[in-house]
């Protein structure tokens, strides 16, 4: 009864109507979802955006719908404490017998205690999650002087994580500020759990509420919050196109940041999103699937990996060179051999293809600002539009010219796929080779011209 009465404390009130309502836990997981004049922030169902918290827009109507009936596919709900003895530990799980060894290091990233406060997505085995992590000054010997820890969430699939990243963000407050009260998660859990597949099952997730419609999966949803995408082009500028060949080329890259991580788990999945095309070859047809957040517990797991997309807060890795091919250390991008340095040379057709990007940006601005819209432009849209379009129209060109009867891939198809004769011939061949395509190059080798 004390926990109760504690706790009731924390809950919010219903202030509409004459009077005001106690909300139950179950009752205040609802409302951080469906009420957004509760809390006076956002609704995650609309994808609008209030104050200073911005919440994903879906890039299409149709994508808008599937994220409405698809399940969420949460499989554990964490709480993970630091301890002065112990150091990072899990305080708290359900279910109580979920495998969670090393989620303690993922959801409270190295370096964290420096801040105040930091999310970060990670990869759990072959499941996602997304943590959220704050730091509370105390007047506690035992503790130092300090209170950190981190609630997150397991799920099946990254593409709907974001969903909980307010209510995550409140309940760790919640943590910090009444430890141990676990009702508000208890609830949460009840609300929005389902069961693990059998071990080994290709079968996906199943859920209490699973509809035939939860089976909807689009590896191509945009999943990232408002203005994302176009942070990462302002960040990385014309080397965005540096990126984009890496990841098309499947290549394993590292990005390193000192904390916060947040952020850097973006520039992983817009990253992933560069290289986005529905095209099926005999190699590589499925755009590269992220690891966001590494530290030194996945340096074996990481050693078996051909392809990835992570991030790590830890400088150790940039000495493990045989761990990634392609380092990026803030904007700063290197690669670990002689033959992808090519790839980091900036050409005219780099240049035009940014050109284009920002025209397209540009048009879609004043086609909104024709039709008096109310709503803001999706940028989103644009940048994922245009490098989708990319990779396609590129794949489907390699292809068709491999079932010509010649196989002839000339300096006109290479310009017609935004490529450079010259400057992209190492791109290409290599391209060529990881996707399986046979084409005979008759390009001008830099080497003899004519």
């Amino acid at each position: 009864m004390a926990e109760d009465s504690e706790e009731s404390s924390q809950l919010l009130l219903n202030s509409q109507g004459p009077g005001s309502e106690l909300l139950s836990p179950r009752q205040q997981v609802k409302s951080l979802y469906e009420s957004p004049n509760v809390l006076g922030r956002f609704s995650p169902y609309t994808g609008r955006e209030d104050g200073n918290i911005n919440i994903i827009s879906a890039s299409s109507s149709v994508q808008n719908l599937a994220l409405e009936s698809e399940t969420d596919h949460v499989v554990s709900v964490f709480v993970v404490a630091f301890d002065t003895k112990a150091g990072n530990v899990v305080e708290w799980c359900v279910p109580e017998d979920m495998e969670l060894d090393g989620v303690e290091f993922k959801a409270m990233a190295s370096g964290s205690h420096t801040l105040t406060k930091d999310f970060v997505y990670f990869r759990q085995g072959k499941l996602y999650g997304l943590a959220c992590f704050a730091n509370m000054s105390v007047v506690s010997e035992a503790e130092r002087g300090a209170r950190m820890k981190s609630v997150g969430i397991l799920a099946t699939s990254y593409t709907l994580l974001y969903r909980h990243m307010q209510f995550l963000e409140t309940q760790v407050r919640h943590q910090l500020e009444t430890p141990q009260h676990y009702r508000q998660l208890e609830a949460f859990w009840e609300d929005k759990k389902g069961l693990l597949p059998p071990s080994g099952s290709s079968q996906s997730v199943m859920t209490s509420s699973s509809t035939s419609s939860s089976d909807i999966h689009l590896d191509l949803k945009v999943t990232h919050p408002a203005g994302c995408f176009t942070q990462f082009i302002n960040f990385f500028n014309i080397h965005i196109f540096s990126l984009w060949k890496f990841a098309l080329l499947g290549k394993r890259i590292l990005f390193f940041s000192p904390p916060p991580i947040g952020s850097v788990c973006y520039r992983v999945y817009c990253t992933c999103c560069l290289a986005s095309h529905s095209l099926h070859t005999s190699v590589g047809s499925s755009p590269p699937k992220p690891h966001f957040y590494v530290n030194v517990a996945d340096i074996n797991s990481l050693e078996t990996e051909v392809s990835y997309i992570a991030c790590t807060t830890e400088k150790i890795f940039e000495t493990k060179k045989h761990l990634y091919d392609v380092y990026v250390n803030c904007e700063n991008v290197t690669t670990t051999c002689q033959a992808l340095d090519e790839l980091l040379k900036i050409s005219e057709a780099d240049r035009d293809k940014l050109r284009k990007l920002n025209n397209q940006r540009l048009a879609a601005q004043f086609s909104q600002q024709e039709l008096g819209s109310g709503e803001s432009m999706d940028e989103e849209e644009v940048f994922t539009s245009f490098f989708l379009e990319l990779n396609e129209h590129l794949l489907q060109t390699l292809i068709d010219v491999s079932s010509s009867d010649d196989r002839t891939l000339t300096s006109d198809h290479m310009k017609s796929m935004g490529l450079d004769p010259i400057g992209d011939r190492s791109f290409l061949m290599e391209l060529l080779e990881v996707y399986g395509i046979d084409v005979m190059l008759l390009v001008d080798n830099p080497c003899c011209p004519k």
